[in-house]
C-alpha cells in the first residue's frame, strides 16, 4: 500500500526550524519506504519552503493572513499559526484528495484540528509534540526525555503515545556512528574541540554571547560555530569569527550533522532535538534554554548528569564555571549521554506506522479449515503464473502437502486476513509461508488472492512478518519475469543477491 501522507508543519523566524527539519528526517524514511510525501506549510519570514523543495518534497502552501501576528511571548502559540486553528484546518481540510495519514508537528495545532481534518478525509493522523497537550490523533510522538505515555490524556482510546528518547526522530546517520562511537576514546584533548550551535534562528543572539565568554579563555576551545543566513543576528556572529579566526570556524549550514559532530568533543546548544543527536554520538554539553518550552529538555538531561543547564540571561555570568564543570566530568557525561539515545527512534517510529494501517490486515496461523481456499488460490491461472512449480496439483495431493506443512514444528502458514473497520469481519485473501531451510533462517513465499491484486496487501503482509519475526534471515526467490515481485520485495528492505534471489537480514 502506497501512502499520500501529508506533513503540517511551519518554520519561522518565531517558530524555529526545528519542527521542519524533524519532519524531513520522518519524511525521508517514509520516502524510502516508497510512500508519496507532501509538506503543507505557510509561507513567512524565516521559512524553509525552498529547503523543503530542495530536499525533493512537493510543498503545498497555505494561504498568507491579512495580517501577521507577533507572538507575544515564546509561548504564544496560537500566533506561530498565523490564523485560527479552526481556519488552519478548514484551509487544509479542503485542499487534497483523501490523504490516507496526515502527521502534524506544530504547537498551535491540537485536538480542535485533529477532529476537523479526520472528519473531512477519515484518515489516520499522527501528532509530534513536546508539550503534553490533548490531541485526537491515532498516535503520539513525544522524544522528550523522562516522558511517560501516562502523562496524555488520549481522546481517542485506541490512540498510542509513544514518549521517551528511544523514539527520537533524528537522521539515521546518527545511528550508523553511534556504535563507534560507544567504543571511541573516552578521553579530553588538552585543547578541546567544541560546537556551538544555537539553532536556525537564534532570536536572542545567544550564539555571540557565548563567544565573549570563549574568547576570554586563555586557551580557548577550537571552536566550530554554526548558524545559518536566515538568522537575525547572522552578520554579527561572521564579524566575530573573522576576528578570531585563530581558534573560531563560522558555518552557515552541514549537510551531515552526525559527522560534524563526531568531529567535536563538547558542544553547546540550545535543547530540543538536537540534544538527542548530540547524546546519540556522546557529546557532552552546555544547554541554554532560549524558549520556556525548552526548559522541560534542559531540566530532565540535567537530572540525569547528560547536560549542564545554564540560563540565557546569566550566560556571562555562569557560562565560564559551566565550562570548567563540563571538562572536569566529561568522562562520566560522555557515558550517559551515549545510554540515552541510540538513534534507532524513527525505525520503531515506523513498526507503529505501519502496525496503524496493518490493524486491518493480520497474519493467523493457517489450520485445516483453510486447506479448500487455499486450494482454490492455487488454482487460479493468477497465482500459478510466476509459481517456481507451474503444475496444478490435485486436491487430494494439496491436502496431503498443506498437512504435513501444517504439522511442521519448524515452519510457519500464515493466512492473510483483512478486517472490514464497519462490521469487524475478516476476510482471507492470501498465504504467507515462512519454510525453516537452517538455524533462524527461512525462505519466504506469498501469494495474494487475485481480487485483492494491487491493493498494497503484500507489503503490508511482508511488514507484518518483520513484526512477528524481526530476529530471522530470510530469503526469497522470484523470477526475474515477475517484476512487480522483485520491486515489493527491494522496497520492503531485502538485498538482492543475484538475477531472482533476494535476502532480508534480521531488522532487530
Amino acid at each position: 500500500m502506497v501512502m499520500h501522507i501529508i506533513m503540517r508543519a511551519d518554520a519561522s523566524s518565531h517558530i524555529g526550524s526545528g519542527h521542519i527539519m524533524r519532519c524531513l528526517v520522518l519524511a525521508d524514511r517514509l520516502k524510502l519506504d516508497g510512500h508519496e510525501v507532501l509538506f503543507a506549510t505557510r509561507p513567512q519570514n524565516g521559512d524553509l519552503v525552498t529547503f523543503i523543495k530542495q530536499r525533493g518534497f512537493s510543498i503545498y502552501e497555505l494561504q498568507q493572513p491579512e495580517n501577521w501576528l507577533v507572538p507575544a511571548s515564546t509561548v504564544d502559540y496560537a500566533a506561530w499559526l498565523q490564523v485560527t486553528e479552526y481556519d488552519d484546518a478548514q484551509e487544509f481540510a479542503s485542499a487534497f484528495d483523501s490523504p490516507d495519514l496526515v502527521i502534524t508537528d506544530h504547537y498551535g495545532i491540537g485536538a480542535q484540528w485533529h477532529k476537523l481534518v479526520k472528519k473531512a478525509y477519515n484518515c489516520k493522523i499522527i501528532a509530534i509534540d513536546d508539550l503534553v497537550r490533548e490531541h485526537a490523533a491515532d498516535l503520539i510522538i513525544d522524544q522528550t526525555l523522562l516522558r511517560e505515555p501516562s502523562e496524555y490524556h488520549l481522546l481517542n482510546s485506541k490512540a498510542t503515545a509513544l514518549t521517551g528518547t528511544q523514539y527520537a526522530i533524528i537522521n539515521t546517520h546518527f545511528s550508523h556512528l553511534h556504535s563507534s562511537q560507544l567504543v571511541a576514546l573516552n578521553t579530553l584533548a588538552n585543547t578541546p574541540r567544541l560546537l556551538l550551535s544555537m539553532g536556525g534562528i537564534d532570536a536572542p543572539n545567544a550564539t555571540l554571547h557565548v563567544l565573549d565568554v570563549l574568547k576570554k579563555i586563555v586557551n580557548p576551545p577550537i571552536t566550530t560555530v554554526l548558524l545559518n543566513s536566515k538568522a537575525p543576528h547572522y552578520k554579527s556572529v561572521t564579524e566575530f569569527a573573522v576576528k578570531h579566526s585563530a581558534w573560531l570556524t563560522h558555518i552557515d549550514f552541514v549537510d551531515d550533522m552526525a559527522t560534524l559532530m563526531c568531529e567535536h568533543d563538547i558542544a553547546i546548544g540550545a535543547p530540543g532535538s538536537t540534544s538527542w543527536e548530540r547524546a546519540c554520538v556522546g557529546l557532552p554539553s552546555i544547554i541554554i534554554a532560549l524558549a520556556d518550552n525548552q526548559q522541560t529538555i534542559c531540566k530532565n538531561l540535567e537530572a540525569v548528569g547528560a547536560a549542564i543547564s545554564i540560563e540565557l540571561e546569566a550566560i556571562s555570568k555562569n557560562l565560564m564555571k559551566a565550562y570548567e564543570q563540563l571538562i572536569t566530568d566529561y568522562s562520566k557525561m560522555r557515558t550517559i549521554n551515549l545510554q540515552l539515545c541510540d538513534g534507532q527512534g524513527v525505525q520503531r517510529i515506523m513498526k507503529h506506522i505501519t502496525q496503524l494501517f496493518s490493524g486491518s490486515l493480520t497474519l493467523r496461523l493457517a489450520t485445516q479449515l483453510d486447506v479448500e481456499q487455499v486450494y482454490a488460490w492455487q488454482c487460479k491461472p493468477e497465482t500459478r503464473r510466476y509459481a517456481l512449480n507451474k503444475d496444478v496439483p490435485s486436491l487430494a495431493e494439496h491436502r496431503a502437502w498443506m498437512t504435513k506443512k501444517l504439522a511442521s514444528k519448524n515452519d510457519y502458514f500464515y493466512i492473510i486476513e483483512l478486517t472490514n473497520s464497519t462490521d469487524e469481519k475478516t476476510t482471507p485473501v492470501g498465504v504467507v509461508r515462512l519454510d525453516m531451510t537452517a538455524v533462524d533462517t527461512y525462505t519466504i513465499s506469498i501469494f495474494i488472492a487475485p481480487d485483492y491484486f494491487g491493493k498494497g496487501v503484500a507489503k503490508l503482509a511482508l511488514k507484518q512478518v518483520d513484526i512477528l519475526h524481526p530476529t530471522k534471515i530470510i530469503h526469497a526467490v522470484v523470477l526475474k519475469e515477475n517484476t512487480a515481485s522483485q520491486a515489493l520485495f527491494s522496497r520492503a528492505g531485502y538485498q538482492r543477491i543475484n538475477e531472482e534471489q533476494f535476502t532480508r537480514q534480521p531488522v532487530e
